[in-house]
């Protein structure tokens, strides 16, 4: 459905990004944000997803920075590698590839932007630091609860799997203390509950987890 295009961010930056578009007029934009994978196939799929139900869908390859066109798999090696990229990136050059991403969908209209893994972290940031997001949503972004400080400038929605290791429940409980305005649920499911590949999904939480920011969307995207 969708095509790699180029994006050009505000230093000067040239990443990748993955464009899927709707049939007929957009209901409006979205960024997703990808795991520690790169844009690979799920990513793809999920951008996908979002433009069969009516959004100008764009996954940008935050990864550019560090290594261009990074789209790997889900065994141990290939998590250990996708780890490494963490902690090279910058978060404001992360947003920097945001903006680039959102210049590229707004004239669809109003942007929003998911995340899921460390893209959930990225979500999180780019609600309080990128303007011109009107919804936030993520997905057991490990580095929410250490970037609490941030003050989201947009509604944002969280989703959390109740026997995810590396996210402590209460670590999220005491965000959310923080966060009073922030929409969240848990799911009875580990990390990356979302991913249709490999053993970590749950259909049952990732359905519902979708089916809610898809009505989070309509109202506050379009």
């Amino acid at each position: 459905m969708g095509k790699m295009i180029e994006l050009t961010a505000g230093d000067g930056h040239k990443l990748g990004a993955y464009r899927a578009e709707p049939k007929g007029k957009p209901r409006g934009a979205l960024i997703v944000v990808q795991e520690i994978f790169g844009v690979n196939s799920h990513i793809r799929s999920v951008a996908d997803g979002y433009a069969a139900d009516g959004y100008l869908a764009i996954a940008p390859a935050f990864f550019d920075r560090v290594e261009r066109g990074l789209d790997i798999g889900y065994a141990p090696a290939d998590m250990e590698r996708g780890r490494a990229f963490i902690p090279k990136m910058q978060w404001d050059k992360a947003m920097q590839d945001a903006a680039a991403a959102r210049d590229d969908v707004k004239s669809a209209g109003k942007v929003g932007i998911v995340g899921y893994c460390w893209g959930g972290t990225v979500s999180w940031m780019s609600a309080s630091r990128l303007a011109g997001i009107a919804a936030a949503i993520t997905y057991y972004g490990g580095g929410i609860t250490a970037n609490s400080g941030e003050k989201p400038k947009c509604p944002v929605m969280c989703h959390w799997g109740e026997m995810d290791q590396g996210i402590p429940l209460e670590g999220v409980k005491k965000f959310l203390g923080e966060h009073p305005e922030v929409t969240s649920f848990t799911y009875p499911a580990g990390h990356a509950f979302n991913r249709d590949v490999g053993s970590s999904y749950h259909a049952d939480s990732a359905k519902l987890a979708r089916t809610r920011s898809l009505d989070f969307l309509r109202k506050h995207v379009g």
